[in-house]
């Protein structure tokens, strides 16, 4: 993956936020300054913030960002068309996005799985590197752990308020005392990545810094840093549960390896390397194979204990930045910067099972819900594709609005979907709830 971050920034600049309607938006905000009525519905004075959106509220016509379409000079549906003729895809191999094509399966649209709930817009979440999406997790259907600038906050969205968690902005040094832990800690760390699971969190940095906390005492438990190379940043993290009943994580990284932590023992367990950047890895739910991809089209399958390859998996065209396991172990998910999802069958792995389409742009986070019955898919803006998986892959659900994705996550008992919105006006967290066959009265709770 790209590791200067000048190109990021030019990059993130000139991308991420809604350019062409931005004299609208100075407007209405011009309009704001002077007390016009008309923004009562997007300014909540007497808490001085920003009006969320409901579901009621959506219902009853609001854009569930809260966007003043009626106020603005370009409607809905022709900014969207804007987007996606204008919107370009980041690719490290040129044109891949348009020679993957003719390998996507055609789905179905219009499924209905999750509505949407909430748009909580005093919820700033933010990204550091343009190609890194893995910020934003959910512990259970109410709380949610994201970055938002140099901190790490909990939603909950019960009582809709936030909470800082980890403040690396300054200072960042272990409480706790373990052989290996780095006591003097970090500075101003930059996070690329994040992993929150249970009572532990695993926020990686640009310079191989990780830091480990557990969310159900004070202070920061552990500090490493996993290499001093130049080409250090930290990718991606995946916390899990080995078979002993050890929590562990793994991290991986731009210097081609791929390091396994034992946070019984806070202790460097296992450490792979491989022939070029690992961007993300994906254990098997038996824990015995890991998915890694990087910085080559091709992924590869590896035994989780020695690290030698099982088999290679051909068919990307451009690099890869996310991968995940279904829940039956036989089938998985990677995501490439090509705008294509390529579902794995491991008993057939000479090719893909399917290949699912991107609107716009890479596939940068891919999400199973813990039933199996849902994947999402997140491209780098505008949309995230829930697909029915049980019935495959043939119908899915688009969920459609304007931003920057920083992450996407389901709930461990599947009932809720997370997803960060990075945007200098409207940036967010939408809340959306798994649909059922009994509907929810909306309440205050």
């Amino acid at each position: 993956m790209s590791h200067y971050q000048g190109d990021d920034a030019e990059y993130m600049e000139d991308e991420y936020e809604m350019e062409d309607v931005d004299d609208d938006m100075d407007e209405e905000f011009r309009a704001r300054e002077m007390g016009s009525d008309s923004d009562i519905d997007e300014y909540d004075y007497l808490n001085n913030k920003v009006a969320d959106t409901s579901a009621a509220d959506a219902r009853n016509g609001k854009d569930i960002q809260g966007i003043p379409w009626e106020r603005l000079s370009i409607t809905r549906d022709k900014y969207r068309q804007t987007r996606l003729e204008q919107y370009k895809n980041y690719e490290n191999i040129p044109h891949s996005g348009e020679d993957s094509k003719k390998d996507c399966k055609i789905t179905k649209k219009g499924g209905m799985y999750y509505e949407f709930r909430r748009n909580s817009r005093s919820v700033k979440s933010t990204i550091l590197h343009f190609q890194l999406r893995n910020l934003v997790w959910a512990t259970t259907k109410h709380d949610v752990y994201l970055m938002s600038h140099f901190s790490v906050i909990h939603w909950s969205s019960l009582t809709c308020s936030k909470a800082d968690v980890l403040d690396v902005s300054g200072h960042v040094a272990p409480t706790e005392k373990h052989p290996g832990s780095l006591l003097e800690g970090f500075t101003q760390t930059q996070v690329s990545t994040l992993a929150v699971k249970d009572n532990l969190l695993v926020a990686g940095g640009f310079q191989g810094e990780l830091i480990c906390k557990h969310l159900d005492r004070p202070g920061v438990s552990f500090c490493s840093r996993t290499t001093y190379d130049d080409n250090a940043i930290t990718n991606a993290v995946e916390i899990y549960d080995s078979p002993s009943g050890a929590v562990h994580f793994t991290a991986s990284n731009n210097d081609c390896g791929v390091r396994d932590f034992d946070m019984e023992k806070y202790q460097l367990s296992k450490h792979f390397r491989f022939p070029w950047p690992v961007n993300h890895t994906s254990l098997s739910p038996d824990g015995k194979l890991l998915t890694i991809v990087g910085d080559n089209p091709d992924g590869m399958l590896v035994d989780s204990s020695s690290g030698k390859t099982v088999t290679s998996l051909s068919g990307h065209l451009d690099f890869s930045f996310a991968s995940a396991w279904h829940p039956d172990g036989v089938t998985f998910a990677t995501g490439n910067q090509d705008k294509t999802c390529r579902i794995w069958d491991v008993r057939n792995l000479s090719k893909s099972l399917a290949v699912l389409k991107g609107n716009l742009g890479a596939i940068r986070s891919i999400r199973y819900t813990s039933d199996g019955q849902y994947m999402a898919m997140a491209e780098p803006a505008d949309f995230v594709h829930v697909y029915d998986v049980k019935n495959g892959y043939e119908k899915e659900q688009e969920i459609d609005f304007f931003g920057e994705i920083s992450g996407v996550s389901f709930s461990p008992d599947t009932e809720a979907l997370y997803i960060g919105v990075w945007d200098r006006t409207y940036g967010s967290l939408l809340e959306y709830g798994r649909c059922r066959n009994y509907s929810y009265l909306d309440s205050f709770v």
